[in-house]
């Protein structure tokens, strides 16, 4: 499983009131582009692969818990949809969660997980972003 990192800017759109991450609209990319922790902020920072060939653009994540237990948060995300290539997609190395439902700022980053080297999706081929159900996407405490 790809380890999840975080952008730094989510720490500060948290204080400000940004993200409700029980409720907004979390979506997922796929990006080819290193992210910079420090300098990414929103989805315009960081690019996103050419769509099309079964990569339709962001995907659609569920919210499966949204809760705090004992002063630390955990937010559980359900398991996307698969992507099925009817051509060629990518290559991706990055897998990128924003929040789409803010304005202002838009869409702004909240972290990515990096899966170590390119992947190209020739036709027939899937790719499934594997959310860890037990500990969730992230925890804060």
């Amino acid at each position: 499983m790809a380890t999840f990192n975080k952008f730094n800017q989510f720490v500060e759109d948290l204080a400000h009131k940004v993200h409700h991450l029980g409720t907004d609209a979390l979506k997922y990319y796929l990006s080819n582009a290193t992210p910079d922790a420090a300098a990414d902020a929103v989805k315009a920072d960081l690019a996103e692969i050419s769509t099309g060939n079964g990569y339709t653009g962001p995907q659609s994540l569920t919210t499966s818990s949204s809760v705090e237990t004992g002063g630390v948060y955990k937010l559980t995300l359900a398991d996307p949809s698969v992507i099925t290539a009817s051509g060629t997609v990518g290559p991706f190395q990055y897998v990128v969660l924003y929040n789409d439902a803010p304005t202002s700022p838009a869409d702004p980053l909240i972290g990515w997980w990096n899966y170590g080297s390119a992947i190209t999706l020739n036709t027939g081929e899937t790719f499934t972003l594997d959310l860890d159900q037990a500990n969730g996407v992230l925890t804060l405490t």
